[in-house]
Parts: structure tokens; C-alpha cells; sequence
């Protein structure tokens, strides 16, 4: 009796191509969770996009629907050549530094050139081949994605099946944003809930305040500087973390070593009162740009320690 192939056991549930479909967001936590029922994924630093691959035809659209196709055209030809005859895919478009970090200002400077560094990066698959296979577990969604996009250069975003904390440990030393950690079984379910949660790394540097800002004569917080040889380079403006007593203390010793021009060895665009590179403060930051710049900056106090 000669052999016959089985045909490949159909997945989901038989459904024309929906329009754009509401993405599921990740919950802010404290502590990554831990347990294997979670399995955990790098949180990439760019724009999150929705693929729809039908009839050799590709759109992108924005987290919000809006349809960015021509601002995407990269990552539509790259989408083209995914092995299906029509797809949904949930994804970052992102570009991606050596070290496997992503930074959004990076992103916002290419995406005013040519784009020829993005790439989308493949985290869900909801439709697939004329079936909605978003009631599927996450798990096995996954499987059915690294099939198609095999060969492309849409990258995958590979989940880690380990205690949480030792996931998110490696991903903060590596000076990535953070973790996102999803219950492997789960189905895709629209909008914010509690199967999908996100931890962000705070990280801390002793950084050289080079000036500060007043807006209307009211403080508006300060400017920082890291070091480089004998140069000192601009790495962003803090605005958080003063109370009253911190801002008084500030000024104080401020005042006295104000200079009229900037101590970076490269100008800046900003306007503030400059000082002299005396002083040193604790900064707690979320992540780095790829010029040095922290994000989401928070005040911790002067260092009179170093």
C-alpha cells in the first residue's frame, strides 16, 4: 500500500482577514514572575506594529492602526517574503544595536532617512492562512511563526523559559529596557490585562551636573555630563527626583559655580544656567540611547563621596 502524506491538521478556526485587531499590552509589575507557567522575552525600545500579509499584498500598521506602510516600506518587503498565503503578525520595529539593545531616538533618526537599519522583530501570530488562531496557546502561535518567517530577515522574538529573576538580571547587566513576560499557554486577548506583564531595568550612574534650568524662574531640573577622557559629554537632562530641600540645596551650591559657557566639549541645542564641572549627582535611569543619553532620569542625590 503505498504511502500518502497526511495533510498538516488544520490550526484556529476557519475566518475571513480581519481588519487591524486591538494589540494585546503588556501590564507594568515590579518583579518578573516566576514559575513555568511564564516564559519571558527582551522588551525592545521601538514602535509596535501589527503585519497584514494577504495576496502578495503587505500593510503595516501603527499600535494605534494607524497604516504606516509607506513609512515601513522596509519592513513591508521584508514581510512579503514570509511563507504564507495571508498573516497577522505582532511585532517591534526596532533598531538593533551590537549588544542586542534597541533605542527608540536611533529608530526616530532613521525612520527621517531611508530606513535601511530597521527590522521588525516577530513576537505573535494571529491569523494564519485563513484561520484565527488567536484562542491558540502563545506557545504554540510561536511555533507556527518561526515556520513562516524562516529564511527572511524578520527576526523572531525568542522567549526564554527560566526563573524570571535570573532572566531579568542578564538583561539589565546587558543594559537592556527590560523584560516581558508571558503565560506560555495563553490565548491572545486585546488590550491591557495580567498575562502579559513588563519589568523595566533601573540602572544608576554617578554622572557630572554641567548646568541647570529654570522655566519662568522656577526650577526645571539639571543638566548632566559622563565623562570621556578629558572631555565631558552631554547625557541628558534630569527633571525628576527634586522635592523643596534637594532644590534648595542644589541652588546653593550652583550658584557659585556658574560660568557663561557650556562645559561640554560638543554644544548643545539647550538653554540653561552652565556651572562649573564640580559637583556630582546619583542618577537612576531606565536605559541609555546610543549617544549615552539616559532615559526616563531620576535625581538620587549629590555624591560628595568621590
Amino acid at each position: 500500500m503505498a504511502f500518502q502524506r497526511r495533510k498538516p491538521a488544520a490550526i484556529g478556526v476557519k475566518a475571513p482577514l480581519p481588519g487591524f485587531i486591538e494589540p494585546a499590552l503588556a501590564s507594568l509589575v515590579e518583579k518578573v514572575p516566576s514559575g513555568s507557567r511564564w516564559i519571558h522575552e527582551i522588551k525592545f525600545d521601538g514602535y509596535r506594529v501589527q503585519v497584514h500579509l494577504a495576496n502578495e499584498a503587505v500593510r503595516v500598521f501603527t499600535r494605534r492602526g494607524n497604516d504606516w506602510t509607506s513609512r515601513f516600506r522596509k519592513i513591508a518587503d521584508d514581510a512579503w517574503h514570509i511563507k504564507a498565503g495571508s498573516a497577522i503578525i505582532d511585532g517591534e520595529v526596532v533598531v538593533p544595536a551590537t549588544n542586542g539593545a534597541t533605542d527608540f531616538s536611533v529608530l526616530q533618526k532613521e525612520l527621517k532617512g531611508t530606513s535601511t537599519k530597521i527590522v521588525l522583530i516577530a513576537f505573535d501570530l494571529l491569523y494564519l492562512n485563513g484561520r484565527d488562531i488567536r484562542k491558540l496557546p502563545l506557545f504554540e502561535r510561536k511555533a507556527e511563526l518561526t515556520k513562516i518567517i524562516a529564511g527572511t530577515d524578520v527576526q523572531f522574538s525568542e522567549s526564554f523559559e527560566i526563573e524570571g529573576r535570573e532572566m531579568f538580571a542578564h538583561a539589565c547587566e546587558l543594559g537592556l529596557e527590560g523584560v516581558v513576560s508571558k503565560v506560555r499557554d495563553s490565548v491572545y486577548a486585546s488590550g491591557r490585562g495580567h498575562n502579559w506583564v513588563k519589568t523595566t531595568c533601573a540602572q544608576r550612574e554617578t554622572l557630572t551636573i554641567a548646568g541647570y534650568a529654570l522655566d519662568k524662574g522656577k526650577w526645571d531640573g539639571i543638566y548632566v555630563g559622563r565623562q570621556k577622557g578629558d572631555d565631558l559629554m552631554y547625557a541628558g537632562k534630569v527633571d525628576h527626583g527634586f522635592d523643596k530641600a534637594s532644590v534648595a540645596d542644589l541652588l546653593k551650591r550652583l550658584r557659585p559655580l556658574v560660568r557663561k559657557t557650556q562645559p561640554y566639549a560638543k554644544r548643545i541645542a539647550h538653554k540653561g544656567i552652565w556651572v562649573e564641572p564640580k559637583l556630582l549627582a546619583e542618577i537612576e535611569y531606565r536605559a541609555k540611547s546610543a549617544e549615552g543619553k539616559v532615559r526616563h532620569p531620576f535625581f538620587r542625590g549629590l555624591r560628595e563621596d568621590l
